[in-house]
């Protein structure tokens, strides 16, 4: 596995584990033990987690992972750990890269930031701009249903176009702050948003992320 990859998947373990089973996230009606049963059935059950992205097939990614989340806890977290088998794409060091940094980060920050006494992550540059790489990438796509048009925008200068329009609303922020903000934890996000008022609450209003 990947430096970056590996590094989150520990964190968001460990986040997982200090929290416990039932303790609440960033996911809209998951607790943690839901959480947990969804990284281990993406990365574990391809012929489920096609309902990510297939609609006709959500019914079913639904039913596996009520399976798994009532595994044992410790199970859940030790299939994180131990990462995908074998024979997973997963289990490829690029694709475990690119797919699994970013994963594992938003969900690391759903568990922490879910807390109220949350401790913010002190800042990694060098993580920073692997994020921010990501997050060019996948800003267009993040961004497609904004009823706005959305510029995200690093304190350096920098930017993504997320969406293309007007009025435009400008969030300026940190890269991993910028991944929250453009998957749809815009409340949980530490940015600052700039544009006409009535613009700015339709961006922190819109459904964004995939």
């Amino acid at each position: 596995m990947s430096t970056h990859a590996k590094r989150e998947r520990l964190l968001l373990a460990d986040l997982l584990e200090g929290a416990g089973p039932d303790a609440p996230t960033l996911c809209e009606g998951w607790a943690t033990r839901d959480l947990a049963a969804h990284v281990v059935v993406r990365e574990r059950r391809a012929d489920a987690a096609g309902g990510l992205v297939v609609k006709p097939l959500a019914g079913r990614l639904e039913r596996v992972q009520r399976e798994f989340a009532a595994k044992p806890y410790d199970e859940l977290l030790r299939l994180i750990r131990t990462g995908p088998p074998r024979l997973s794409p997963y289990a490829l060091k690029q694709i475990d890269e690119a797919a699994n940094t970013v994963e594992f980060y938003i969900h690391a920050e759903d568990v922490r930031r879910a807390r109220p006494d949350f401790t913010p992550r002190e800042p990694d540059p060098v993580f920073a701009d692997a994020l921010w790489s990501r997050l060019e990438k996948m800003a267009r796509l993040l961004g497609r249903k904004s009823p706005v048009g959305l510029v995200l925008r690093r304190p350096d200068g920098r930017t993504a176009v997320a969406h293309r329009g007007a009025p435009v609303v400008t969030v300026t922020g940190e890269p991993g702050e910028l991944l929250l903000f453009a998957f749809g934890r815009q409340t949980a996000a530490d940015v600052e948003l700039d544009g006409d008022k009535d613009a700015v609450a339709k961006a922190l209003d819109a459904q964004l992320g995939l």
